[in-house]
């Protein structure tokens, strides 16, 4: 996990993270900054091993350290610094704005690389590709703020992963949710301090809306993220001791920098 918040956290990072396998690392989402590059040092990572990576949908919280990413990209492989090919996943509306910022920030010789080397590949919903060795199916989340997409990974035996995006999992991801071994869902706030943060205006969940519908979906491991951060300090026991009543089976409250087995 490189970051578990959500877009106005101070104390943490935002919420993006590392899938690693013997094939390579994906990389999903960027959070809001150059602090990704900080984030992927602090977990042991090169950040030229993200040769995969994700984008889920073009807020400033998750699209900007894709920026720097692709900057980095270009600029070392322009410098023959930068070995092989490296391949950036989303919707068509994310990839443009990726290229179109390129284009105004970086410079030509840079952005040569974008199409030849650096490879933004658009992901429709259904769409299935081997990622890390790892069949991935892309899916629509149904967000009425912006398009995005989550995906469901098979990783190994039958088992799926299943991220959700940073809304509450709809209608449409429900198929690919349901009996999971992992699910990774948004949880902006306890259900307890509802009247505090205002999670439903925002289209968020509280760790008690994400708890009952895991439930409700038979998922094995539910991991939660994309939190506010003002119970950092206690934000494990606290989302523990609130979920664990409504989830029967295994919760996860990751910290920053905190790695998981799958």
């Amino acid at each position: 996990m490189l970051g578990t918040g959500n877009a106005l956290v101070t104390e943490c990072y935002n919420t993006c993270f590392v899938l690693e396998s013997e094939e390579g690392c994906l990389m999903v989402d960027g959070g809001g900054g150059s602090t990704i590059l900080r984030q992927l040092k602090h977990a042991g990572y090169d950040w030229m091993d993200m040769s995969h990576i994700f984008v889920t949908h073009k807020h400033v919280d998750h699209l900007l350290g894709i920026v720097w990413m692709v900057r980095m990209i270009c600029q070392f492989m322009e410098h023959g610094e930068y070995q092989g090919e490296a391949w950036i996943y989303s919707h068509a509306e994310v990839l443009g704005l990726l290229r179109d910022i390129a284009d105004k920030l970086l410079r030509p010789q840079e952005t040569h690389h974008i199409g030849h080397r650096l490879h933004m590949v658009e992901v429709a919903d259904g769409d299935e590709r081997d990622i890390i060795g790892h069949p991935t199916t892309f899916f629509d989340i149904g967000s009425t703020k912006a398009t995005q997409f989550g995906f469901a990974m098979n990783v190994g035996e039958g088992r799926r992963l299943v991220c959700c995006g940073d809304e509450p999992l709809s209608d449409a991801g429900r198929p690919y949710a349901q009996g999971a071994k992992w699910m990774l869902h948004e949880a902006f706030c306890l259900h307890s301090q509802a009247d505090m943060f205002d999670p439903y205006e925002k289209h968020h969940s509280t760790v008690k809306d994400a708890c009952e519908l895991a439930e409700e979906l038979g998922v094995r491991n539910l991991l939660l993220y994309h939190t506010e951060d003002h119970n950092l300090a206690r934000r494990k026991e606290l989302y523990t001791n609130e979920g664990q009543p409504y989830f029967s089976g295994r919760l996860w409250i990751p910290e920053d920098l905190e790695t998981i087995e799958l």
